[in-house]
């Protein structure tokens, strides 16, 4: 199993861990990730390419059109997989100051 084997492996890096954790408050997107937990992007991209080589995270681009309207490049969006969703679980509990590090999208105010 993919969970287990990051757990074991040491692959469950407090990097991956963060990122992981910032999917599941609903940050979506790279630049999103970057800004709330402070990783470059030298750091975020390679490492959501990863998770979504490893089945822990899926991506699609959003539509063209709602780019153009908003006059910026088009968004990969990332969401966590089943097995991204365990891992995210397995990662807060690893390490647990994650709770108290990233706002949760949703609750946050503008």
């Amino acid at each position: 199993m993919i969970l287990g084997t990051l757990m074991n492996s040491g692959k469950l890096s407090h990097t991956v861990a963060i990122i992981l954790k910032a999917l599941s408050l609903g940050y979506q997107f790279g630049f999103d990730i970057m800004e709330v937990t402070g990783l470059p992007s030298g750091t975020v991209y390679p490492a959501l390419r990863r998770l979504e080589r490893d089945g822990l995270v899926s991506s699609s681009w959003e539509a063209e059109e709602q780019a153009l309207k908003e006059q910026r490049p088009a968004r990969r969006y990332y969401t966590l997989t089943r097995q991204g969703k365990e891992a995210e679980g397995a990662a807060t509990k690893r390490y647990p100051l994650l709770t108290r590090l990233i706002p949760d999208k949703w609750g946050k105010t503008v």
